[in-house]
C-alpha cells in the first residue's frame, strides 16, 4: 500500500490528536522512532488497558503500525502516511517540545526498558 492509499481526513487527524494522552504518545514517537507499550506507560503515567485502548485508536485510523517481538509490542509512526499528515504532526512536536518534556525524562528514567536495536529518544528538549 503507497501513501496515497492511507487516507485521512484533517477532522478525523485532529479528532485523534484532540486527546492529550494520544497526542503525547504521537509525539513520543515522533522523538523517539519507536516504543513499547510498557515505555508509553512509564512515560505517560497511565494504566496499560489505558495505553493501549489509545494505540489501538491511533493504529485503526493508520497513524501507527505496530510490531512484535518475542512479549514486546513496539509502536511507530506509519511511514505510509500522508505529507500533511507527517507536517501536522513534525510542527506540532518542533513547537511544543514542552507537552512531553515531563514524559522523556520517565522514559529516560525508566529501568528495564527492552532492549531494541531503535533510535534513543531525542533529550534535548
Amino acid at each position: 500500500m503507497s501513501a496515497a492509499e492511507i487516507t485521512l481526513s484533517p477532522i478525523d487527524l485532529h479528532k485523534a490528536l484532540s486527546d492529550p494522552t494520544r497526542l503525547r504518545c504521537i509525539m513520543l514517537l515522533h522523538l523517539c522512532g519507536e516504543l513499547c507499550v510498557c515505555e508509553l506507560m512509564e512515560a505517560c503515567q497511565e494504566v496499560q488497558p489505558k495505553i493501549s485502548r489509545h494505540l489501538a485508536n491511533l493504529r485503526k485510523m493508520q497513524l501507527l503500525t505496530d510490531r512484535r517481538s518475542g512479549q514486546w509490542v513496539f509502536y511507530r509512526i506509519n511511514d505510509r502516511l500522508p505529507a500533511w499528515v507527517k507536517g501536522v504532526i513534525e510542527l506540532s512536536v518542533n513547537s511544543n517540545k514542552m507537552f512531553v518534556s515531563a514524559q522523556l525524562e520517565q522514559l529516560q528514567a525508566m529501568q528495564d526498558r527492552p532492549q531494541e536495536e531503535r533510535v534513543a529518544c531525542s533529550p534535548s528538549l
